[in-house]
């Protein structure tokens, strides 16, 4: 049976419309967006899901990744502050909030982001000096970051972090900085010994001091108890007891012997001695002895009886 025209028509239709309607659907993956361009000129943006567009009148422009992406800057010399010459490279981590912007605002984005990180490298870096350049990485990469971003912030990406990943300063200069070190450390261990030394001194000066003052102490007890044995002595005689008399008289025969017979060059000493009166003198120190001691009893005793703590004088002590 021949077919007519209208018949013809109605599938030529169907397909014009299948082919119409799925022209218009566009399908954008997560993570994505799409600009729509009418007729070249910008008009909206097609986030991720099933979308429709306007078939031959409407289509899409720029397909832009919204998701947080990754460049490498390459390596690059950088000339610091002190004129010294080092190999840098890094890493820039940037997404995409505005993918108008992003698609409309500059051409090739990746391009514009990357050679923007290196120029700022160049010129950070380039402002300091190599010890500070190599102790403060974080501070360069806070402050890399902040002028990338707001020089990027136009193009509707952020710049979520430039990374410096190293720095090589050529062998020569590393090897002076090795020796620098050393020589630093071989400085602070100096100090540190030197200190000690100072410290030791120190210790040393402050105990000569309190032998000193403990010693002074001592000679001036000692004179003391002195003093007040040769007033003891003194009062005894003027009271006439003869046994004081040879009490004084046999110690300081006494001390004159010990001084003869500790001489280096005497060898034998030939004095006319009497045995008598060296003995009498003898026996006049230990009738000395016997009366103070008997006293020092006596005084015990009677602060005993009434129920108080014994007591001795220093002079009595000796």
């Amino acid at each position: 049976m021949p077919f007519s025209g209208f018949d013809i028509l109605i599938p030529v239709l169907v397909v014009l419309v299948l082919f119409l309607i799925f022209a218009g659907i566009k399908t954008v993956p997560q993570g994505h967006n799409y600009t729509v361009e009418r007729f070249g000129r910008y008009t909206r943006t097609l986030t991720p899901g099933l979308n429709l567009i306007v078939p031959f009148i409407d289509r899409v422009g720029a397909r832009m990744n919204m998701m947080e992406q990754v460049l490498d800057v390459p390596t690059q010399e950088v000339i610091t502050k002190d004129n010294a010459i080092v190999s840098v490279d890094g890493v820039a981590f940037y997404q995409v909030l505005n993918a108008a912007q992003s698609a409309y605002q500059v051409s090739g984005l990746e391009n514009a982001i990357l050679n923007l990180t290196m120029t700022n490298i160049r010129s950070v870096m380039g402002s300091m000096d190599l010890d500070e350049l190599l102790s403060n990485r974080d501070a360069i990469n806070d402050r890399l970051l902040r002028i990338v971003d707001d020089a990027a912030s136009p193009w509707g990406i952020k710049m979520t972090r430039v990374e410096i990943k190293d720095i090589n300063p050529p062998k020569n200069l590393v090897d002076s900085m090795a020796r620098q070190m050393m020589a630093e450390r071989d400085r602070r261990a100096e100090i540190l010994v030197a200190e000690g030394r100072k410290q030791a001194q120190i210790l040393e000066a402050e105990g000569r001091k309190e032998a000193a003052f403990r010693d002074a102490e001592a000679r001036e007890r000692a004179a003391e108890a002195e003093a007040r044995a040769t007033q003891m002595v003194s009062e005894a005689i003027a009271k006439g007891d003869v046994q004081a008399i040879n009490y004084f008289v046999a110690q300081k025969y006494t001390e004159a012997m010990a001084a003869i017979g500790s001489a280096t060059n005497s060898k034998i000493v030939l004095m006319p001695l009497e045995a008598s009166s060296l003995i009498g003198s003898l026996g006049g120190i230990g009738a000395i002895a016997k009366e103070v001691f008997s006293e020092d009893a006596q005084q015990i005793r009677t602060q005993r009886a009434a129920g108080r703590t014994p007591t001795v004088s220093p002079d009595q002590s000796r």
